[in-house]
C-alpha cells in the first residue's frame, strides 16, 4: 500500500487517521488490557457515519484485517488488530434522551457512564453493567448484564433500534419491524454482523437505589455463599445482589485494619419500594460484616463504584462461565482458589435470572436464558511481571469450578484464546441461526476480530 493511497484515504475522512510511526501512534494503540500489545497499520478515529462507511470500504477493498473499537474496554484486546485497520468510534459519543418516549439514542463510542449521566437527570436508566467506563457497544452487543438486569432484562432486551454499516458498506436501520433478522442477531451476537453507529434503548425508572457493599471475613464465605444461593432462588426482581470473593482495597476510605484482607462481599442494589427494610431483613440473616456501606445511592454513583480500582493499563486475564446451581462442592472449590489470588484479583457471580429468564431462548441471539448467574474470574495486576502468574491463577481456578457450571460463558468474559467450541457453547442452540445470518450479512467474515461466528457453508 503506497503513501499516496493512505493519504487519499485519510483525506476522505473528517476524523483523524493515525499511522504507524506517527507521534501519537503509541498512545492511540494502547489497550485497556496492557497484557496485549498490538500494532495496527492504521487507526481511523471516525467522526460520523460517513467515516465508518469509508473505513469499511477501504479496509475491505485493501484486504486489511479490521477491528472495531467502541469504548475500548475489551478484555481480550479485540478492539485492535496487528497490521490492519482499527475503526475507532470513540469520538462518536452523543446521547439524546427522549424523556416523553422514554428512550435514549446513544453513539457507539459512549461509555455506560456517559449514558447514565444523560439519563439520570430524568430519573431513568438503561440496564448496563457495573463499571461506568465500560463501552456501551461491546457490552450491549454481547448481551449486557448489571444491577438492573433482574428487574428490566439485559441491555439487548432493551435495545429497540440500531443503525448499522454492513460489510458491503451499505447502511441500514434495524428494529423488530425493519430488518428484524439483523436485530435478532445484534441482541447478543457481538460485532459479527456489522458496525453499529447508533443505538436506541428503552429507558426504565432508576434514580436513587439502596445499595453498596456488605463485606464479610473470608472465614464466613461458605456460610454467606450458601445463604446467597438460597436467597437468589426467591429474590424479588427489584432486589439485585452480586457476590464477590476478592480483597479489601488498600486505600481510603476502607479501614486500614482490613487492607488487602481476602473477603466475601455482597454488593446489594435494591430499586424498589421498601428498599431499606428489604436490605435490613437480609442483614439479620447474615454473619456480622466487617464493612457495611449499603445506603441510599444515586444510580450513576453505584455504577462508578468500581472504576478507581480497575483503570486502563493493568494486566488482565479473564475466565467466565454461565452458572445454574451452586452446590456445596463448588462453594468449597471457589473459596480454596479465591484465597490464593493476589490483592487485585477476584471472582464475581452476577445474577442473570428474573426478567432475563422470562424471554424464550430463541427470542434473541443471547441464548442462555436458564442460567442463574454469569461468573467471571479476573486475574489482574498492575505489573507486567505478574502476567503469567495471574493467567495461571485464573485458569486453575476456572478448571476447578467449571465442572459445576454450564458449557458456555458470557462472550465479554472470554479471552481470545478460548477456541470455537467455547463460542459455539456460549450461543447454544442459536449458533446455527447466527451462522446463517453471518452468511447473509457478512459472507466473507470481514468482521472477524471478535468472538467469531463463522459464516455458514
Amino acid at each position: 500500500m503506497t503513501n499516496d493511497e493512505l493519504d487519499k484515504f485519510a483525506a476522505s475522512l473528517r476524523g483523524a487517521v493515525i499511522r504507524a510511526g506517527s507521534p501519537e501512534y503509541d498512545e492511540a494503540r494502547k489497550l485497556y488490557n496492557a497484557m496485549i500489545d498490538k500494532r495496527p497499520l492504521l487507526i481511523a478515529r471516525c467522526a460520523d457515519v460517513s467515516d465508518v462507511i469509508a473505513c469499511v470500504n477501504f479496509g475491505r477493498d485493501s484486504k486489511l484485517p479490521i477491528a472495531v473499537r467502541g469504548g475500548g474496554h475489551n478484555g481480550p484486546g479485540l478492539g485492535s488488530v496487528d497490521d490492519g485497520l482499527v475503526i475507532d468510534l470513540s469520538q462518536m459519543t452523543g446521547v439524546r434522551v427522549d424523556a416523553k418516549g422514554k428512550t435514549a439514542r446513544v453513539g457507539p463510542g459512549c461509555t455506560t457512564g456517559d449514558v447514565d449521566h444523560a439519563t439520570h437527570a430524568f430519573g431513568m436508566a438503561v440496564p448496563f453493567g457495573i463499571i461506568s467506563t465500560t463501552g456501551v457497544a461491546g457490552l450491549t452487543l454481547s448481551g449486557g448484564h448489571g444491577y438492573l438486569s433482574r428487574q428490566y432484562g439485559l441491555a439487548v432486551d432493551n435495545l429497540i433500534e440500531a443503525d448499522v454499516v454492513l460489510s458491503d458498506g451499505s447502511f441500514v436501520t434495524t428494529s423488530d419491524t425493519e430488518n428484524p433478522e439483523l436485530m435478532w442477531a445484534l441482541r447478543g451476537g457481538g460485532g459479527n454482523f456489522g458496525i453499529v453507529t447508533s443505538f436506541v434503548f428503552r429507558l426504565s425508572p432508576a434514580k436513587v437505589l439502596y445499595g453498596g457493599p456488605i463485606v464479610f471475613e473470608i472465614s464466613e464465605a461458605a456460610e454467606v455463599m450458601r445463604w446467597y444461593r438460597s436467597f437468589q432462588a426467591t429474590a424479588p426482581d427489584d432486589f439485585y445482589i452480586f457476590l464477590g470473593l476478592q480483597s479489601v482495597p488498600a486505600t481510603d476510605p476502607f479501614p486500614r485494619e482490613h487492607w488487602n484482607k481476602r473477603m466475601c462481599v455482597l454488593l446489594v442494589a435494591h430499586n424498589g419500594e421498601g428498599a431499606e427494610a428489604a436490605v435490613n431483613a437480609i442483614r439479620g440473616q447474615l454473619p456480622k460484616p466487617i464493612i457495611d456501606w449499603a445506603a441510599p445511592i444515586p444510580y450513576p454513583a453505584l455504577q462508578a463504584m468500581f472504576d478507581p480500582f480497575y483503570p486502563k493499563g493493568m494486566q488482565w486475564y479473564w475466565k467466565g462461565d454461565f452458572v445454574k446451581t451452586l452446590p456445596d462442592a463448588a462453594i468449597e472449590a471457589h473459596i480454596e482458589h479465591a484465597v490464593a489470588g493476589n490483592e487485585f484479583s477476584c471472582m464475581h457471580l452476577y445474577p442473570i435470572d428474573g426478567q432475563v429468564q422470562r424471554k424464550r431462548q430463541d427470542e434473541s441471539a443471547w441464548s442462555t436464558r436458564d442460567a442463574t448467574w454469569s461468573m467471571v474470574i479476573v486475574g489482574v495486576h498492575p505489573e507486567p511481571s505478574e502476567a503469567a502468574a495471574i493467567k495461571n491463577w485464573a485458569t486453575g481456578y476456572w478448571q476447578a469450578v467449571h465442572p459445576y457450571n454450564l458449557a458456555g460463558a458470557y462472550p465479554n468474559f472470554m479471552m481470545a484464546d478460548e477456541g470455537e467450541a467455547r463460542v459455539r457453547a456460549s450461543f447454544g442452540n442459536n449458533y446455527a441461526r447466527l451462522a446463517a445470518l453471518k452468511q447473509k450479512f457478512d459472507p466473507h467474515n470481514l468482521f472477524h476480530v471478535n468472538q467469531n461466528i463463522r459464516p455458514a457453508a
